[in-house]
């Protein structure tokens, strides 16, 4: 993985053009074994009202990392990847900066996987834990 890790990166990144991951500014910046990690900024762009980071902002950022991720660890040449459930926890605010995705898979299948996603920001603080269950699709 270490010897492909910047052209896995590469293709994650070049994948997000005109998706909603640009509009979001999402990057891809590391990957492993069993991880992928991408990082947004936080701007008024991806603000609620009150000048915080949306909660909806943050899914989005989780499910496309974790997407990405399954994307990379499952044979994309053969499956689609779509997201069949997130859910979210958020438990500290952000205001401006970055903050970073990190998602690892808790279960591998053939057919599903699972996904943790931690939101950190850039003092490495949880931000908002997400769990994503991703479904592969055999393309026809």
């Amino acid at each position: 993985m270490s010897g492909h890790k910047d052209k896995i990166l590469e293709v994650c990144n070049a994948s997000s053009k005109n998706t909603m991951m640009e509009t979001l500014e999402i990057e891809y910046i590391d990957v492993g074994e069993n991880f992928l990690v991408g990082k947004m900024p936080v701007t008024s762009k991806v603000h609620q009202p009150d000048g915080v980071l949306h909660g909806g902002a943050m899914v989005a950022l989780a499910e496309s990392v974790g997407s990405t991720a399954s994307y990379i660890f499952l044979n994309a040449q053969e499956y689609y990847i779509r997201g069949i459930e997130i859910s979210a926890n958020h438990v500290k605010s952000v205001k401006e900066g970055f903050v970073f995705a990190k998602a690892v898979v808790v279960h591998r299948g053939r057919t599903t996987q699972l996904w943790e996603i931690k939101i950190t920001n850039e003092a490495n603080e949880l931000v908002s834990i997400c769990k994503l269950t991703t479904i592969a699709l055999p393309k026809k």
